[in-house]
């Protein structure tokens, strides 16, 4: 495992795109900082940049780095094991075109031992779409993801390609006023 958040750390650094397993489905991941890295995502899932992608954080501290204000008593929902993806308003030093045109965010701490040990030696937050072309079926396991997929990432993470998972993140947003509206469950 060292040896492939290495390889991955490397890749993110230089702008790339990586192809990894999460909490949930296989991702396609860049440095969620980096406008031109988000820019080849969107490209290589031929998504409209209208459409916000969501990004993982290793944990409460980081994402009190990137947000200005999580409202009290979401804690344990956004620590949840169950993978929860959190609309955020306002965040911050995040690249602008991964932003939502309503100035939100989607964010989740994974529960995935390689994700948070990536985030946490890559230092920033790391950008986490499913590894499909836009508008086609998520692949539910590594064998299913697309050749225009896998020919358009930097590097592809040699780990649990096995794995199947069919299930994407819940996901809620905690709106203006602080209340929780559910997304997706």
């Amino acid at each position: 495992m060292n040896f492939e958040i290495k390889n991955a750390v490397k890749v993110l650094n230089n702008g790339g795109l990586i192809l990894y397993p999460t909490d949930t489905v296989w991702g396609i991941g860049c440095d969620a900082t980096n406008p031109e890295a988000v820019k080849k995502i969107f490209k290589i899932k031929k998504r409209k940049s209208k459409n916000a992608l969501i990004c993982l954080v290793s944990n409460i501290n980081m994402l009190k780095d990137y947000i200005t204000k999580i409202p009290k008593g979401y804690e344990s929902l956004i620590t949840d094991p169950v993978p929860t993806t959190i609309i955020y308003n306002n965040p911050i030093g995040l690249a602008p075109n991964l932003v939502a045109r309503d100035n939100s965010l989607g964010i989740r701490i994974p529960n995935h031992e390689f994700c948070n040990r990536l985030i946490t030696e890559f230092s920033k937050p790391i950008v986490s779409t499913s590894a499909n072309i836009s508008q086609n079926k998520t692949p539910s396991m590594y064998s299913e993801i697309s050749s225009t997929i896998l020919e358009g990432v930097d590097h592809v993470v040699n780990l649990q390609k096995e794995k199947t998972s069919s299930l994407p993140s819940r996901i809620f947003k905690i709106d203006i006023k602080g209340e929780l509206q559910i997304i997706r469950e």
